[in-house]
C-alpha cells in the first residue's frame, strides 16, 4: 500500500515567494520556513488532499516529504 501524505491540520500555508524560493508561516508552531519552489509546490499539491508519493514522483521526492514532516508541516496519513 502507498505511503500517503496530507498537510497537518491547522496549516494554512501562509507564504510568500521570490524568484529563489518562498517563506511559509507555519501556523501550528509559529516557525517560520525558507523552502525551494519544489517544496512549496508539493505543499500546494498536497493543499487540496490525500496524495501518495507515486502521484507526486521526483527524484527527490523522499527527501522533500522527510523534511517537511520534519517541520511539522505534513504528516503520514
Amino acid at each position: 500500500m502507498p505511503v500517503q501524505w496530507r498537510i497537518v491540520p491547522g496549516q494554512t500555508l501562509l507564504h510568500r515567494g521570490w524568484e529563489d524560493g518562498c517563506v511559509l508561516y507555519n501556523d501550528l508552531s509559529g516557525d517560520t520556513h525558507l523552502l525551494t519552489d519544489n517544496a512549496m509546490q508539493l505543499l500546494l499539491a498536497l493543499r487540496d488532499g490525500d496524495v501518495d508519493a507515486d502521484e507526486l514522483a521526483a527524484p527527490e521526492l523522499a527527501t522533500v516529504l522527510e523534511t517537511l514532516a520534519g517541520l511539522d508541516l505534513i504528516e503520514r496519513c
